[in-house]
């Protein structure tokens, strides 16, 4: 049984399960998610806890099997724990997690929490996932997008008992507090705990923000490539100066960037083909953030400005191999640079 996060904690009140499954590349939020099913297990009676942390090839399943059906003499309830970091069980933990889901139903002295990274669609289709679905509660942890971390910050800031002014000058306080943590939730958590120390309950003004909260952001060259796309430009041009300052390879940067172009440049192909819009997005499998994004700019983008994109993206793509190129910047990220606003500040126009 699939259940969103945001309704994890109206289940645990509605009644404990014996089998529940936390899945997402969030690590605060799949912390949170666990902390939440160990603290209603305690209330449940759930003293005993026992955790399983799968690394490497030659992980002992049959110790987790084993676990399931031990119990102390002081206890006679228990908490299992199988921490999977990789995602991937392996043929002998597949079997493992398939027995332990099937003898989790109507099992009232054992509940079983299987945390997991992020799934790809294949492992979600697995038939030791499947089980875990099945016979208990799978909870997917989605990461808070950029759009949706002001809103994130300020209800996290209400659990605190504090508050930015209203209106506009609020949502500029928001808006700086998302651009210094963004890509960074455990640090943003931090953030906000430290505001709780150092003001009292209330409103927070921009200046009180802006001299407490460390430039934490983290960015990706996925995350640039989707601002790109967004016509985000200020973001954009902020994003490639923190992946520079990171040390992130220009050469992943660019492909990132590059993957795109292609990407729209076969899409436009297949649609003047006379393809469907959506049809051709699933063909060269864009879905999720992306789909949004090109479906929105496709449409109004011409064969002339696709291939003009495709030569920057052949340009910059030598120079950051090392080769010179007349009109360029010959550093990479000044390249970089003038190839992710060309396209950021034209989809921007869409």
């Amino acid at each position: 049984m699939q259940v969103p996060a945001m309704q994890l904690a109206s289940q645990l009140q509605r009644g404990l399960k014996s089998l529940y499954t936390l899945h997402g590349d969030e690590p605060l939020l799949i912390q949170e998610a666990a902390d939440a099913i160990r603290a209603a297990a305690r209330e449940q009676g759930y003293t005993e806890r026992t955790v399983h942390t799968v690394a490497g090839a030659h992980f002992d399943w049959g110790e987790v099997l084993a676990s399931g059906g031990s119990m102390s003499l002081f206890a006679d309830k228990q908490l299992i724990e199988i921490r999977v970091p990789s995602g991937k069980p392996g043929k002998d933990g597949s079997q493992v997690l398939q027995q332990m889901a099937e003898a989790a139903r109507d099992n009232h002295s054992t509940l079983t929490l299987v945390s997991l990274p992020r799934l790809d669609a294949a492992t979600l289709k697995g038939a030791w996932f499947a089980a875990l679905d099945s016979f208990g509660v799978t909870v997917k942890v989605d990461p808070v997008e950029r759009q949706a971390l002001p809103a994130w910050i300020a209800q996290r800031l209400q659990q605190q008992g504090q508050r930015v002014a209203a209106g506009e000058e609020g949502q500029r306080t928001l808006q700086f507090f998302a651009d210094r943590v963004e890509g960074n939730l455990l640090a943003a958590h931090q953030e906000i705990q430290k505001l709780g120390l150092l003001h009292p309950a209330g409103e927070l003004s921009l200046e009180q923000v802006e001299n407490a909260v460390l430039n934490v952001a983290r960015y990706t060259p996925f995350k640039l490539a989707e601002a790109v796309l967004g016509g985000q430009v200020l973001r954009v041009q902020r994003m490639l100066d923190g992946l520079q300052a990171e040390g992130e390879a220009a050469v992943l940067v660019h492909w990132a960037l590059a993957e795109d172009i292609r990407t729209l440049n076969r899409v436009r192909g297949a649609m003047d083909a006379g393809r469907p819009l959506p049809m051709a997005l699933r063909e060269n499998r864009v879905w999720g953030v992306k789909e949004k994004l090109m479906e929105r700019v496709l449409p109004l983008l011409k064969p002339a400005t696709l291939a003009q994109w495709l030569q920057d993206a052949h340009t910059v793509d030598g120079i950051v191999k090392g080769l010179k190129q007349s009109d360029w910047p010959a550093d990479p990220w000044g390249a970089l640079n003038r190839m992710a606003l060309r396209v950021a500040q034209a989809c921007a126009l869409k």
